[in-house]
């Protein structure tokens, strides 16, 4: 993997994006923003699998209201979406919220831009500006050097104003563009750049479009934070994230599973064990392998770099470590046997 790019550090709340090693991951609600208690009920539990920055949809003042009490209740920094109108992005402001994403595209008052960065420099709340290949100003033509000129001329407006904590997203649904936009954003700007495939549909599309282009980025030493926009619960976002960016190798607080795909020798249920494992691993915050495999003839060798791993047979399992056989243990003992390993690991 390439050095990563050098960006121009900001703070999200106690969140640092850009200028280091890592890649910070956010998610966005699908809540009701005015609806505190659903929000603040999803949110808690997006910090539980992981997420690391939270954004919230402001369609109105209510919304931009609900901010103060919402940010009461939760521990990460909190993100305010704003479209089309600028007073909903100030009410934000002053509700507390830790950065906003605003949409050159959508939002062209002046006047009420620099009232935003008037409060934003005020307050040090910093400012995404969030291009999509989908919402361009009219006077551009669908291509990655038009939303790279969008973000110029929105960043003349801030710069003007001696405004500098910006980070930068240009989101595709083609995740080719996507790679090429990103690219030449690195070659262009100093800031951070958020990534994502924007409307990337759901778990299984989202996951392999997410993983070509950012993986891509990403390995190419591009990008300080990262959304894996699917339709579906924004958990499973998340989930998404971290094992994209373990891959990478910019997270090692990421189990690994291995299993194999099953072939004629297996003489067990693997697959219900495999499910289980994955679920179990979601909550686990270890840079722990764990391999299960479908029989013994070359299971542990094919996994020796696992740190704890099953090979199933007729009537048992074999447990190995790093390759090693360590005992033979029945199979209905094969969930708790491992779990006790990671648990101990």
């Amino acid at each position: 993997m390439k050095k990563r790019t050098e960006t121009r550090p900001i703070k999200v709340g106690d969140i640092q994006i850009g200028g280091q090693n890592k890649v910070i991951i956010q998610s966005m609600t699908n809540t009701k923003t005015k609806d505190v208690e659903a929000t603040v009920q999803q949110i808690l539990r997006l910090e539980e699998v992981g997420c690391e920055i939270i954004r919230v949809a402001v369609l109105d003042l209510e919304d931009a209201k609900a901010i103060k009490e919402i940010k009461k209740h939760i521990h990460i920094p909190l993100v305010s979406d704003i479209h089309f109108n600028p007073d909903f992005a100030i009410e934000a402001i002053k509700s507390g919220t830790d950065k906003i994403r605003l949409n050159p595209g959508n939002i062209e008052n002046e006047e009420k831009i620099k009232e935003i960065v008037t409060l934003c420099k005020e307050r040090h709340v910093p400012i995404r500006i969030g291009i999509n290949a989908g919402s361009l100003n009219k006077k551009y033509e669908h291509s990655e050097e038009s939303m790279i000129a969008s973000a110029k001329d929105h960043l003349r407006i801030l710069e003007a104003l001696d405004f500098h904590d910006v980070a930068l997203s240009f989101k595709s649904s083609d995740p080719i563009e996507c790679i090429k936009a990103y690219r030449l954003a690195a070659e262009t700007f100093p800031y951070p750049l958020h990534l994502g495939v924007t409307e990337a549909g759901g778990l299984l599309n989202s996951s392999i479009k997410s993983s070509v282009a950012l993986g891509n980025l990403l390995l190419d030493g591009i990008g300080d934070t990262i959304r894996i926009s699917i339709s579906d619960d924004p958990i499973e976002e998340v989930k998404v994230a971290k094992k994209l960016l373990r891959v990478c190798g910019l997270r090692n607080d990421v189990p690994n599973l291995i299993s194999c795909p099953t072939c004629g020798r297996i003489q067990y249920n693997m697959l219900p064990i495999v499910k289980q494992m994955e679920d179990y691993l979601e909550k686990v915050n270890k840079n722990v392998t764990v391999a299960i495999m479908g029989c013994p003839v070359n299971g542990p060798q094919e996994a020796k770099r696992a740190d704890v791993g099953v090979a199933g047979g007729k009537d048992s399992a074999i447990l190995f470590k790093k390759g090693q056989i360590v005992t033979t243990i029945p199979q209905d003992k094969i969930m708790e046997t491992l779990i006790k390993e990671i648990e101990e690991f």
